[in-house]
């Protein structure tokens, strides 16, 4: 399992039909290709019911979509993260904004991918959430208005305050924190503007799973990052 490095290209898979199952491996090898070509970290987070497959197939790594702030026992239909981690996730994201949760959850969920050793990657909509949650002491902060995504316009345009904002509060808590750039984000160069203004990568999903030449977006995700 490849080990993490920024800039970080993180591609959520959601449920999108053209990253199940079998799939998922396929985009999952042409994640892998372009990271090995061009040098740049790229990770990716399959379906859970992909994960294992996922994670046996290729070498960069692999995170769930989610877990549940549960422990072994009897939690029927609950993702244990214990689960994900033997089936070969290196770590998760957390309260995306199609999967918004508690605060209280957040903070149970981070403190269980402390104890499994897991990287935690939590999504927030504002810059105020982020800074709350800076202070839980995640590995990642993925900043995404709800609003933008999948819309093809990057908040890194649309919203550059939020960003700078979102970077300026979450150091304020937390200097140690990776701070990604999230929604509408499709092109090398909404990539590079993420950058631009202090970022350290990005997570994106429908501008690389649902592209007609993933392969080739990726590439202009990475010679952004290589030139930045």
């Amino acid at each position: 399992m490849g080990k993490i490095r920024t800039p970080l290209v993180l591609i959520n898979f959601k449920t999108y039909l053209e990253a199940t199952g079998e799939k998922a491996v396929e985009l999952a090898r042409l994640v892998e290709k372009a990271s090995l070509e061009t040098d740049v970290c790229m990770g990716l987070a399959p379906q859970h019911t992909d994960i294992f497959r996922v994670a046996e197939a290729v070498s960069v790594p692999v995170f769930a979509q989610h877990v549940d702030p549960v422990e072994a026992g009897s939690h029927t239909g609950h993702v244990l993260a214990e689960a994900v981690k033997e089936a070969g996730a290196i770590g998760t994201l957390i309260n995306h904004s199609e999967r918004q949760l508690r605060l209280s959850d957040i903070a149970a969920i981070v403190k269980r991918t402390h104890e499994l050793q897991m990287v935690s990657v939590i999504c927030a909509n504002i810059p105020e959430v982020s800074m709350a949650v800076a202070g839980l002491n995640p590995e990642m902060i993925a900043i995404e208005p709800p609003e933008l995504i999948g819309t093809g316009i990057p908040v890194s345009k649309a919203k550059p305050e939020v960003v700078t904002d979102t970077i300026e509060l979450v150091r304020k808590v937390n200097q140690r924190v990776t701070i990604l750039c999230g929604a509408g984000i499709t092109s090398g160069e909404d990539v590079a503007a993420a950058l631009r203004l202090g970022t350290e990568g990005v997570l994106v999903a429908s501008g690389v799973v649902k592209a007609k030449d993933p392969y080739n977006v990726l590439i202009q995700f990475a010679e952004a990052i290589t030139k930045a």
